[in-house]
């Protein structure tokens, strides 16, 4: 027994602040961490699932002024990573029907409750909207979930859907085309989005960035950081996770000033008076 709470202990230290809540809607649960004041900002996971180096960002943009939301969609909250857990968690999702892994032109069914749960805290919270960021395999939901005129200010880190296993699916906006069209829609009024991945990610390839360029111009911000061989930082070519397990918080970073350029971002769309 004694075993099993210090391991309780280890997964709950990394979410300790945060309160927990459990999300509803018609047969869709699952728990939200809360944390923070100001305008919202939800944060979906990347796999595994609410690791420590995620929570680590959600602190950071909580600290920059932003109520933050994560919703616990797999995986073990707190959990450390590992490749076994890893490799666990992706088996598991790739088998929930919410989430299509392979669509090309579809959007996965869990963007919907995402979505209501950004409505929700719209509602209690006011203001222009609420941000929406995704990483890796939910990475396009933020894409998606930009359909609902509350997401305000959406970001695609490294987004790796649907998995690339063809060329048309490594172009592919994981998106259907009616959302692609209120999508393109928002971005004539005025809309904007960010996206950030590394150069040599194999999860998000450069044509899924270049086909989001194609369709929304300039209302598509794209960072995309240096991951070749013998690159100026020394980023490895197997980087993939900017913002958390790859991030180097460090003056003059590409990572850092990437960090830095999604709370501006976030600020600049959600805090306009």
């Amino acid at each position: 027994m004694l075993q099993a709470e210090v391991l309780m202990e280890t997964f709950a230290m990394p979410l300790s602040g945060f309160a927990q809540s459990q999300f509803r809607d018609g047969s869709t649960t699952f728990p939200v961490y809360r944390i923070g004041a100001g305008p919202g900002v939800v944060i979906i996971h990347e796999i595994p699932g609410i690791t420590p180096q995620v929570a680590r960002f959600a602190r950071c943009v909580a600290d920059a002024g932003f109520t933050v939301v994560l919703p616990e969609l797999f995986g073990t909250a707190g959990r450390r990573l590992s490749v076994g857990y890893l490799a666990d968690s992706v088996a598991r999702v790739c088998v929930r029907r919410e989430f299509h892994v392979l669509a090309r032109n579809g959007t996965s069914p869990i963007v919907e409750p995402l979505k209501v749960l950004c409505r929700q805290l719209h509602a209690e919270l006011g203001g222009p909207g609420v941000g929406a960021l995704g990483m890796c395999l939910t990475g396009n939901f933020a894409l998606a979930m930009m359909v609902d005129p509350v997401v305000a200010a959406p970001v695609l880190s490294q987004p790796s859907l649907p998995f690339g296993i063809t060329a048309s699916h490594r172009a592919a906006p994981h998106l259907s085309e009616a959302d692609l069209r209120c999508v393109k829609d928002r971005v004539s009024q005025g809309a904007r989005l960010l996206g950030l991945r590394f150069t040599h990610d194999l999860a998000c390839p450069k044509a899924r960035f270049d086909r989001l360029r194609r369709e929304l111009g300039e209302g598509f911000e794209a960072i995309e950081i240096d991951s070749r061989p013998g690159n100026a930082h020394g980023i490895p070519r197997y980087a993939h996770s900017v913002l958390t397990n790859d991030l180097v918080d460090r003056a003059g970073h590409p990572t850092r000033a990437a960090l830095d350029r999604v709370l501006d971002f976030f600020a600049e769309r959600l805090k306009a008076a």
